[in-house]
């Protein structure tokens, strides 16, 4: 198979692209490389990696001529997202066009794919457990039966962009998988993002000797996905007749509060929990999915302990070289933004 992974040099695309390698694809991958890094991309045993292109999947022209040049594809992986859900208001404008903007580009591409050569790529879509919003506590785990209320900018561009490629599957015949996953963390994510990733933003902080921001009182609950569980069954998923036109939910199973991941993460690097205590904010207090679709679909595997998982990217962390934050340049509005976000506006 010959396949086209969208972000693959950004965390999640580049742990994607090696299970693809791993599975015996020829993987083609498009990054801008403005959250990601080319040092991510992966090669196999044999040394042979990805042909890799720095492009935006936003542009419509340069998604063109790489499915013209590149091409045909038998899948197509969109991995590509600016997933800051929170910012995502402050942001709207820019979250839009970054991605459903690119993902109207990427199905528009898929579907010439099919008129001019015959062929249709499965796609394979991430979406997020932001899609769901508020839901009420005797409704958890969420289900994919139950019908996405998205609170913030961020969860609605992805519900959107569900709701199209279902759409030009019905109008163009596409196939699809379309994965809400929720909490990701592992090796390789951005340790210099200062919104998004609490599991990344809290290494960050245990590295440079600082307290861990947390809004609110901590309770809050998540359930966290380490990376190794989640990107197999993405790679895997065109060659599985029962995930194609499908959405399902991927990831941990077990929730956890913000208080409890923060004094796992200190337990991990040897240090007493230090938290900063910041005001509360607009955010979903608690939300962890069922994962029993997707078990029915690819089997159950017993998945990663949270505090094994962190161990594992904390001794990938203690590697890194940390940079400066890196704040988010352009922001539309900063009303009601929380304070310490207020304070990296240029």
């Amino acid at each position: 198979m010959k396949v086209l992974i969208t972000g693959i040099a950004g965390f999640l695309g580049s742990h994607v692209a090696e299970h693809c390698l791993k599975l015996g694809m020829d993987v083609v991958g498009v990054d801008d490389l403005s959250g990601g890094n080319i040092a991510n991309l992966p090669e196999c045993a044999n040394h042979e990696g990805v042909n890799f292109f720095n492009r935006d999947c936003s542009s419509a022209h340069e998604m063109a001529y790489l499915f013209e040049q590149q091409g045909p594809f038998d899948a197509v992986y969109h991995l590509a997202a600016y997933a800051a859900e929170g910012l995502s208001h402050f942001i709207r404008r820019f979250n839009y066009e970054n991605n459903l903007g690119a993902t109207a580009t990427i199905v528009n591409e898929c579907v010439r794919q099919k008129q001019e050569r015959g062929h249709a790529p499965h796609l394979v879509f991430t979406s997020s457990i932001a899609v769901y919003g508020h839901v009420p506590v005797g409704c958890l785990p969420v289900t994919e039966e139950r019908t996405p209320s998205p609170i913030d900018p961020y969860g609605i561009a992805k519900y959107a962009c569900e709701l199209d490629i279902q759409a030009a599957s019905e109008m163009f015949g596409l196939t699809y998988t379309i994965y809400r996953p929720y909490n990701i963390y592992g090796e390789r994510q951005n340790l210099n993002d200062p919104y998004r990733n609490v599991v990344g933003i809290f290494m960050r902080k245990a590295l440079t000797g600082e307290p861990f921001p947390i809004f609110g009182d901590g309770s809050q609950q998540r359930a966290f996905s380490y990376v190794d569980d989640v990107a197999p069954v993405i790679a895997v998923s065109p060659l599985i007749s029962k995930a194609k036109n499908t959405v399902l939910n991927v990831g941990g199973e077990t929730p956890f509060s913000v208080k409890q991941l923060a004094e796992m993460v200190s337990e991990s690097f040897g240090i007493p929990t230090n938290i900063q205590w910041l005001e509360p904010r607009n955010e979903v207090q608690m939300i962890y999915a069922s994962p029993a679709k997707v078990h029915g679909i690819f089997g159950h595997k017993t998945p990663t302990k949270l505090i094994d998982g962190i161990e594992r990217m904390a001794k990938w962390a203690k590697t890194q070289t940390i940079a400066p934050p890196k704040p988010f340049v352009n922001v539309e509005v900063n009303v009601n933004m929380p304070p310490s976000w207020k304070a990296l506006v240029k």
